[in-house]
């Protein structure tokens, strides 16, 4: 037989397969994309494929309707995610029944629901001393008058919530794990009329855990559930 009886039963061949399954051909991508490409050739440098430039338009406008509707689906993942965390961690803020309790929770409890390395309850307080007092709990730290604000780097602000990255904590605030620290979360407490202010800092090794450019809802309604608690314990 010869080559080109040979070619035309090949053609003859794929022919038939192709007329036999004519969606497998637009469903594989790759072979559509040859197709279009070898039709481009067919005519020839002088003609413009209007119709194909819209295809090709409407195919990126549709990858960037997919990659955004990834992302929207990925945030609200996130979000709920986030808001899960804050709701145990809430709950568990209420179980307590004293405050050395409750010192215990922050200390070995709830840095692991809100998944962090490591959590700190700052208290100012214009009284000397106080070394005793926190070696009962290593999440309580006492400061001097004016030291969260400082800390938190807004003083006289309004803002309850500060979330920066960072490249090692403060020893002061962390401690040991203070080298560890990449991202924190500084949540300003408001802890009653005629008392100094406090904060809640929480720390983690994932520099991206706590940025700038989140949105700090979640981390401010906690903040307010937590210094309601405190109120009610030093009251």
């Amino acid at each position: 037989m010869s080559s080109s009886s040979n070619s035309a039963s090949l053609e003859d061949q794929l022919r038939e397969a192709i007329l036999a399954k004519p969606d497998a051909v637009l469903q594989d991508q790759h072979l559509m994309n040859a197709l279009v490409a070898a039709n481009e050739r067919a005519m020839g440098s002088n003609v413009v494929d209007l119709r194909g430039i819209a295809m090709e338009r409407m195919a990126a406008r549709l990858t960037r309707l997919e990659d955004t509707h990834r992302s929207v689906i990925a945030a609200a993942y996130d979000n709920l995610a986030g808001t899960n965390l804050i709701h145990r961690a809430v709950l568990r803020l209420l179980e307590p029944e004293d405050f050395a309790a409750f010192l215990a929770c922050l200390e070995q409890e709830m840095p692991e629901i809100l998944r962090v390395q490591s959590l700190a309850l700052v208290l100012e307080t214009a009284q000397p001393g106080g070394a005793e007092i926190e070696r009962k709990s290593g999440a309580l730290k006492l400061s001097g008058p004016g030291f969260t604000e400082s800390y938190a780097g807004q003083p006289g602000s309004q803002r309850i919530v500060t979330l920066r990255q960072t490249q090692g904590g403060s020893p002061r605030v962390y401690g040991q794990k203070a080298e560890w620290i990449r991202s924190e979360a500084c949540l300003m407490l408001d802890l009653g009329e005629g008392r100094l202010p406090g904060m809640l800092v929480m720390g983690s090794e994932d520099p991206h855990q706590f940025s700038p450019m989140q949105g700090t809802d979640l981390l401010a309604f906690f903040a307010g559930v937590f210094e309601r608690a405190m109120r009610c314990w030093l009251s």
